[in-house]
């Protein structure tokens, strides 16, 4: 049985000229709003990829999203999870933990909150 990870990218975090080549990405959807809560050097419509990645290829997602996130102006994060493991990776930092590790998840949060995420936005489930 192949173990698979959901997540969700904002296309509007990734720097210009990244390209994802050679890991399968099954999309499972595409949305597109106006974010009251995008930070002020945020662009305010996103567009959210709703995607599935193996077990295989979660690590390598993981280090290519931690080299493409946009760092300035602005800082974006991208996360993806199971029934019992969650990514959450900012540019150049990968939090990797089991889902009910609060003490884990709380220093995801908390280097988010040092990077300038708004608040708003550390609201990831688990």
């Amino acid at each position: 049985m192949t173990i698979m990870y959901d997540g969700v990218l904002i296309t509007q975090s990734l720097r210009p000229g990244t390209e994802l080549d050679g890991m399968r990405l099954v999309v499972t959807k595409i949305t597109t709003f106006d974010n009251a809560s995008a930070a002020a050097d945020q662009p305010t419509r996103w567009t959210l990829l709703y995607f599935a990645v193996d077990e295989a290829d979660a690590d390598r997602l993981a280090a290519w999203l931690a080299d493409s996130l946009i760092a300035e102006p602005g800082v974006w994060y991208a996360d993806f999870k199971n029934a019992s493991e969650h990514f959450v990776i900012f540019p150049e930092r990968i939090f990797r933990y089991r889902i009910g590790d609060n003490t884990a998840r709380a220093r995801a949060v908390d280097h988010g909150r040092r990077l300038g995420v708004p608040e708003a936005q550390l609201d990831w489930g688990d």
